[in-house]
């Protein structure tokens, strides 16, 4: 009888270190904020389907997980009113009071508006630019006649000037940017870089394929959670 009782109180106390570690991780995640991800100019909302599944897989459920789709031809401020409608929805329907934004290319400037000047600021814990022409880019220069968001995408546009005038990095919100020393596009590539913000390089990577990457994936994912 003895020998019983033992063994069903060594079983009962193995599950119960067994199951403690599942339930803090499923704590940890469900705590997290809500995550909108934003494309990049003429990006498409399935690039970050690589992401969103590694976020998936680390224990974010699906409504944590929001991709933002825009007309990239506009202008970014457009965009930006319209970025601010979709939070306040992801924010109603989470019943959080911030998001974490991930942004790639062209998706952290509309973003940053937000911040700075439409009250994003207070609904953003984490924000997150992949490849960001954060300074501009020289080779917006080739459709900045015809496209009102590639004349903003110019270095000394009036637009990033507004943008960075002051501190571009406002209110309590943690910012990180990450550059590839191999990107094509942002050009120059420390462009990317912001004050105030944590400034990270990737390995030599493209500049769609920074979104695809594990590495960068695990550590954005590190930075939102």
């Amino acid at each position: 009888m003895r020998l019983r009782h033992v063994r069903t109180f060594l079983g009962a106390l193995l599950a119960a270190v067994l199951v403690v570690p599942l339930t803090s991780t499923t704590a940890q995640a469900n705590t997290s904020e809500p995550v909108v991800f934003v494309h990049g100019f003429s990006g498409k909302s399935g690039q970050f389907s690589t992401m969103t599944a590694n976020f998936r897989a680390n224990g974010y459920s699906a409504d944590q997980l929001h991709v933002f789709g825009y007309n990239s031809f506009q202008s970014n401020t457009t965009t930006a009113r319209q970025l601010s409608d979709y939070i306040d929805n992801v924010l109603r329907q989470t019943g959080a009071s911030k998001v974490d934004i991930v942004t790639h290319s062209m998706g952290g400037l509309s973003s940053r508006h937000y911040i700075k000047h439409l009250g994003g600021a207070n609904r953003v814990d984490d924000w997150v630019s992949i490849g960001g022409p954060n300074n501009g880019t020289a080779i917006a220069g080739f459709c900045s006649f015809l496209i009102t968001s590639c004349q903003e995408m110019r270095a000394g546009s009036s637009f990033l000037g507004n943008l960075n005038a002051g501190d571009p990095t406002p209110g309590n919100v943690n910012y990180t940017t990450f550059r590839s020393p191999c990107d094509l596009v942002i050009n120059p590539v420390n462009s990317t870089v912001l004050a105030g913000a944590d400034n990270r390089t990737t390995a030599c990577l493209g500049h769609i394929g920074m979104i695809s990457n594990t590495g960068v994936i695990n550590a954005v994912r590190a930075v939102v959670s």
